[in-house]
């Protein structure tokens, strides 16, 4: 059975990691990327 996610859980940032090697072979490159949506009206209470 498929877990549905609550209200709280939507509201929290998407995090990614991605994980490749450098293009010299010597490095790896951890890139975390995290994407949080707000509403438009968020900002503007937050800027008032």
């Amino acid at each position: 059975m498929a877990k549905q996610k609550t209200e709280k859980e939507l509201k929290q940032p998407i995090v990614e990691t991605r994980i490749k090697k450098s293009k010299d072979g010597k490095w790896i490159v951890f890139k975390t990327i995290i994407t949080d949506i707000k509403p438009i009206s968020y900002y503007e209470k937050v800027l008032e």
